[in-house]
């Protein structure tokens, strides 16, 4: 697809003189702006050429729009009207594409397993790099395999493994990107395992599961682990198990579809030793650097109707796409704004310039942002905008070294527009102090904040690479929010800033059958260790007993208990000051009924959707809706929430349990698998008062280790939280894996990013940043993610002492980590710190990391040593655990 402009000239004379400048060397590192000018045109016009800046969309901040159509009348006009000049120049980018590994352990008509298939669906010259585990191995060496495993065209290496490569598969649905291989295999007493990596020979670049190499087994009483594929002990899923609700199940390694726990009886039994794994299927995530060929077509003609010269700019660059032009004076490098008749969808740029917008994008943008909160709360919240643009800005200049002068020019534009919101803002409250709010007066300046506010925004939009909070705004505003005269500043998606939550259940607790009345008795409990928000497990009914595959949403008779009981621990935790957060599975849901070709996606209770409530594109569950805007959960249908009908039903439901069970606000489920967007309609309808969306994917390794740089991982969970428009905060899933990695091998200089703040969510984004270090998933007796064993308390010396909303786990509470976690939370609040606090990091070397926060309290973790600089304050010790020491400033 391509895209086209039209920017109208006068009439040219002395064409001799024409000369054209070529497309400008772009380096990887500026990828993102490609620069250069057109053939200077000599006229008797004043304006004696036009030069031109593309640039392509960030991947910060990146809403999602209709796709822009090409202007297929101007595009026909080209081929008729007299060409003067037409040159292509090619724009190479580099592109992360998304894709799947599968891995299918079929069975034979024996129900024994007879063969292994490894596939690929993205493109590339994929090669599998493998070997066997043997019954009596210790630890996880390698063999070859038996001869009659090696598939033709192998390639033995050494003697521990076996090179395969990846054929194109002509049977896959996939198409002809899709790769794979199959390995025969027979039943045998000695084989407990397949081992395996992917390569691409293509990139060279090396393929691992979650930092490990893959493991297939064949056996079913190998020791978990977490790079073990296939069905786990505990974890045992068909039709017959759960009613016929999940059909062609596909577990996924992210975790999610692993919150299923069918009641089969085949779980409760040990496994038999030696017997063989039945056949499962899995699909992991992976992503692939490719590159892009792209071009940018410059054309001048004459128009016969108009006499007038055109110049036509067509890319096919897709995404959203600026024009940003202007035209000069002879040789003059200094930028004018040319007269009008100007393109459509083109605005003024400080008088210098002008701002073509091929797609919709920044002003809809921002006005989506504006939008997302009342008049009352818009000077907090343009402070919030004015805050990014500025931290950008000073961001640029101390990264780049050599500024051109436009970017020099860009800052200085960006200084002048931020000082006019200010002053708009100011505008704001002076005429709400003098109690004359004139709705059209405010209506006036708030149109002029959008437009200056858009104008802004595309500036450091395109200018750089990263997001980052505005600390000392954010800053202003907390202590605004602790002033006397006046009360905290509540918002969706931090609370008032100073929230502590708790989760409030395991994986097991919903086995007693009573556990709102077991949690209501320790209300009073967790109110004094200085927690003022829980999380409550998932209340509906649901196929599985855990409550992550609700069926009925209006049936709150669950394994937890009944409706009555939730009522009353709601009431209870309310009358002891705790918040209380529904856990709310939005992405998918059950069906009750089967539809004319026996699959289930016909839905029962109050809410009776059909098949036009699930997404298009996901071939287990036949919907008839949408294709899906996010991630597929492929043990049930996911919800299509482009439908209208099921946004309503959603939002009346959310209501209804905030009214019907006092919900004060929600944990979102597996919210990767929808557009944020519509997260923020749902929380505009429900006005919680705090909440959080889980949004969990892989971070980033190569050849097994963790890469320092984690930016693609955090930037994807800030992505989501813009596409809410901030009404919701989300895990913060990349300082949880940094800890991670920097606990375990003794790495703490992983602790600070190359700016020197944290490296997680909270280094960009602190106030909608939930830290954590343990949840019902990741820990408890499912363990997919377990943080380091004895290094939990590091983990808590960290996530309560820093930025973000800290949420600490039930298990970890009531275990001899009471007095330990409780001691930080005293240290916490007693100090003030709030999500966004300001981090001061003083050390981040192999064996410590040390930080001062908000000048008041400072902290280490790590065997290494670390004494807080005497100076101004007076440091105390507060409290001091296994490599863990936290000081108060006692002046």
């Amino acid at each position: 697809m391509s895209i086209s402009t039209t920017v109208f000239s006068e009439p040219l004379f002395n064409f001799k003189r024409c000369h054209y400048h070529r497309l400008a060397t772009i380096s990887r590192s500026k990828l993102n702006q490609h620069t250069f000018s057109s053939s200077s045109l000599f006229s008797n016009n004043k304006y004696d050429s036009c030069s031109w800046t593309l640039k392509p969309p960030h991947k910060f901040l990146s809403p999602k729009f209709e796709t822009f159509a090409t202007n297929t009348d101007t595009l026909e006009s080209i081929q008729s009207s007299d060409v003067i000049f037409n040159q292509t120049h090619p724009i190479n980018r580099i592109e992360l594409v998304e894709g799947k590994i599968f891995v299918r352990l079929d069975q034979g008509n024996d129900l024994k397993i007879s063969e292994l298939i490894i596939g690929c669906n993205l493109p590339g010259k994929w090669v599998l790099h493998w070997g066997v585990s043997r019954v009596d191995d210790i630890g996880s060496e390698w063999d070859q395999p038996p001869h009659d495993m090696i598939p033709a065209g192998s390639i033995p290496i050494k003697d521990y493994a076996i090179e395969t490569p990846l054929k194109k598969s002509s049977s896959s649905s996939e198409g002809d990107t899709f790769h794979e291989v199959r390995i025969g295999l027979k039943p045998s007493d000695e084989i407990s395992a397949i081992n395996f990596v992917l390569k691409d020979e293509e990139t060279g670049a090396w393929y691992q599961h979650k930092g490990r190499d893959f493991k297939v087994p064949l056996v079913n009483y190998l020791k978990e682990d977490a790079n073990l594929l296939g069905p786990k002990s505990g974890l045992s899923l068909s039709q017959a198990d759960i009613g016929g609700q999940i059909s062609n199940v596909i577990l996924k390694s992210e975790s999610t579809v692993d919150k299923v726990q069918a009641n089969s009886s085949e779980s409760e039994n040990p496994k038999t030793e030696n017997s063989l794994v039945e056949g499962f299927n899995v699909e992991l995530s992976l992503t692939k650097e490719v590159t892009v060929n792209n071009s940018i077509s410059v054309s001048i003609r004459k128009d016969s109707e108009t006499a007038k010269y055109l110049l036509d700019l067509e890319t096919d660059i897709p995404g959203d796409i600026f024009l940003h032009w202007g035209a000069c004076r002879d040789d003059l490098k200094i930028w004018e704004a040319p007269p009008a008749p100007h393109p459509p969808q083109t605005v003024s740029f400080k008088k210098t310039a002008l701002r073509t917008q091929l797609k919709v994008a920044v002003r809809v943008f921002v006005f989506d942002i504006l939008a997302l909160f009342s008049q009352e709360a818009v000077e907090r919240e343009v402070r919030l905008i004015i805050g990014n643009i500025e931290d950008q800005t000073k961001g640029v200049k101390s990264e780049v070294t050599e500024e051109t002068s436009e970017e020099e020019s860009n800052s200085a534009f960006t200084n002048e527009i931020i000082n006019e919101i200010r002053s708009l803002v100011t505008g704001i409250s002076s005429v709400k102090r003098r109690k004359t709010k004139s709705k059209e007066a405010q209506e006036t300046i708030l149109q002029e904040i959008e437009r200056l506010a858009a104008e802004a925004y595309s500036i450091f939009r395109t200018s750089v690479p990263t997001f980052s909070e505005e600390v000392i705004v954010e800053s202003e505003v907390a202590l605004e929010s602790e002033s006397p005269e006046l009360p905290p500043k509540i918002c969706s998606g931090t609370g008032t800033g100073y929230e502590i939550v708790c989760q409030g259940f395991n994986w097991e607790s919903n086995k007693s059958g009573r556990w709102y009345m077991e949690l209501k008795e320790k209300a009073e409990e967790l109110s004094s260790l200085g927690f003022t928000v829980i999380w409550l497990p998932p209340p509906t009914d649901s196929v599985s007993p855990e409550g992550y595959m609700p069926r009925d949403l209006y049936d709150l008779n669950s394994r937890y208990g009944t409706i009555d009981e939730l009522k009353d621990v709601v009431k209870t935790f309310h009358k002891f000051g705790i918040k209380v957060l529904g856990d709310a599975v939005l992405n998918h849901r059950c069906a009750q009924h089967k539809n004319q070709n026996g699959v289930w996606n016909i839905f029962g209770g109050r809410l009776n959707w059909d098949d036009r409530a699930v997404v298009a594109d996901d071939p287990h569950f036949q919907g008839r809706g949408n294709k899906s805007s996010g991630d597929n959960f492929h043990a049930a249908p996911n919800i299509d929430h482009s439908q209208d009908f099921v946004r309503k039903d959603i939002k009346e439901w959310l209501c209804w349990l905030r009214d019907e069970i006092g919900y004060d606000g929600w944990r979102l489920d597996f919210v990767r698998g929808f557009w944020g967007g519509y997260v923020k309609d749902y929380m505009d309808a429900t006005k919680p008062y705090f909440s959080v969306g889980e949004y969990w994917d892989s971070l980033s390794y190569t050849y097994g280790e963790m890469d320092h740089n984690q930016d693609a991982h955090r930037q994807r969970i800030v992505d989501w939280i813009s596409a809410a428009g901030g009404s919701a905060g989300a895990f913060d899933v990349t300082t949880k894996g940094i800890l991670h990695s920097a606990l375990e091998r003794c790495e703490y200089w992983r602790l600070s990013d190359q700016q020197g703040k944290p490296p997680g969510v909270l280094g960009w984004w602190p106030s909608r940043a939930v830290t954590f270090i343990e949840n019902h998933d990741t820990g408890s007796t499912q363990g997919h993610w377990r943080f380091p064993r004895d290094k939990e308390m590091q983990g808590y010396a960290y996530t309560l002492t820093h930025p973000g909303t800290p949420s600490v786990f039930f298990d970890h509470i009531f275990s001899h980590y009471k007095k330990e976690i409780s001691a930080l939370l005293s240290i916490r609040k007693r100090n003030g710190i709030n999500c966004r606090s300001k981090v001061e990091i003083h050390k981040s070397e192999r064996d410590v990391y040390a930080a001062i926060i908000d000048g008041k309290v400072a902290m280490k973790i790590g065997p290494g040593h670390f004494e807080p600089p005497s100076g101004s304050q007076n440091w105390s010790t507060a409290w001091e655990g296994r490599d863990y020491k936290i000081w108060e400033d006692a002046s």
